[in-house]
């Protein structure tokens, strides 16, 4: 018996596994729960002790809905988010583009807005009801691979070997470094501000909206409940921006539009653009933040990492491992650039160049082709 997981009330780890999964969080959880549903044995492994409680990522696309139905999960999901069947620019009182996702070629025309702890706690009762769980707190502090297998090492000693070991830890993976995986790219000058709040918002909770300003961009989406998840970027904020700070960014983007009564969670962040050089290095592979980064414009960040979880549990099951990265990496750098083009353009300082998006983005979403397209793109249809 591993009597220092006994003492630190956790369960002990196996001595071996199939795939070891670094992150639980939603990569991690998808990969698990595809592994589980192919009876392919696995150890998922978290260095917190429960997953985090915060909101963070806040939409879930057409896709990952396919996907998570395709898991079993989708229902249960649905039934505790907000469907939200419009995606809306705007600047100031007026609205430049309408695009529609009720046409979508989809059992879920819509992005359903849903706090990201819950949709992690979708997933990891599924996963449980599939027979898996999470192993916490497991801090992963060595990665060492050999012609057989690999060997993790815990930051507490205990060791557990594998075929296989992914990367879902996020940007700073302790698995891409290990295996000497490059993370080129770049990041955005400004601070994000992410907070959800609750607010009496003019245009309504029927739409998710993008908010164009010269001192930069803004979103405004509909949570379950009361509340909204406000996004906005600014040149510095505070590491827990407070109602006041988020008041007057929105007040100058948008004034007198969004009334903030409650600031309910809230943070700071700065925003990358990378796509790892590899997605595999022999028995070491990625997926998720630990393959990808981006603005998080489109919300796509969180569902492209769903969707890697999945594609690579379905290659391992298959014994087809060798088609991932040529699967899947792809995607990223679609994702990549269209994120920063929405960024760029959303963020457009020159009076000339927000004049021409003012008069361009009205026209264009007179074109039925081009609302399908874009919103097709979103909900990252074109990756099935």
């Amino acid at each position: 018996m591993d009597t220092t997981a006994h003492a630190a009330g956790r369960p002990a780890l196996p001595e071996r596994t199939e795939v070891a999964i670094v992150g639980a969080g939603p990569t991690g959880l998808a990969l698990a729960l595809t592994l589980a549903r192919a009876g392919v044995d696995f150890v998922l492994l978290d260095r917190l002790a429960e997953g985090a409680n915060t909101s963070r990522a806040a939409v879930v696309h057409a896709r990952t809905l396919e996907v998570l139905d395709s898991l079993g999960a989708a229902r249960q999901l649905t039934s505790r988010g907000l469907a939200v069947d419009r995606f809306s620019v705007r600047e100031g009182t007026r609205e430049l583009l309408n695009v529609p996702f009720s046409r979508l070629a989809t059992p879920f025309p819509y992005a359903l807005l849903v706090p990201q702890d819950t949709t992690e706690g979708v997933l990891l009762e599924t996963l449980r009801r599939a027979g898996g769980d999470a192993y916490r707190p497991y801090e992963v502090a060595g990665v060492a691979q050999d012609e057989a297998g690999v060997t993790l090492t815990m930051a507490t000693g205990e060791t557990l070997r594998a075929a296989y070991a992914v990367g879902a830890d996020g940007m700073h993976s302790v698995v891409r470094e290990a295996a000497g995986i490059g993370f080129p790219g770049g990041s955005y000058g400004e601070s994000f501000v992410l907070a959800d709040v609750r607010a009496r918002w003019a245009p309504g909770r029927e739409t998710v909206a993008l908010l164009l300003h010269e001192r930069g961009l803004a979103l405004v989406a509909p949570l379950p409940g009361d509340r909204y998840r406000v996004v906005a970027t600014v040149d510095e904020a505070p590491e827990r921006p407070e109602l006041a700070f988020v008041q007057r960014v929105m007040d100058e983007r948008v004034p007198g539009q969004l009334r903030i009564d409650e600031v309910r969670w809230s943070s700071r962040f700065r925003v990358h653009h990378r796509v790892a050089d590899r997605y595999r290095a022999g028995r070491l592979l990625l997926a998720g933040d630990a393959a990808h980064v981006h603005s998080p414009a489109g919300g796509q960040g969180m569902n492209t990492g769903i969707q890697d979880g999945h594609a690579l549990g379905r290659a391992i099951a298959q014994d087809r491992v060798d088609t991932y990265e040529a699967l899947r990496r792809p995607v990223a750098e679609r994702v990549v650039a269209f994120t920063d083009r929405l960024t760029r353009f959303a963020t457009l300082r020159g009076a000339g160049g927000r004049m021409a998006r003012g008069t361009l983005l009205p026209l264009l979403g007179r074109v039925p082709t081009f609302r399908t397209r874009l919103a097709t793109e979103m909900a990252e249809l074109n990756y099935r």
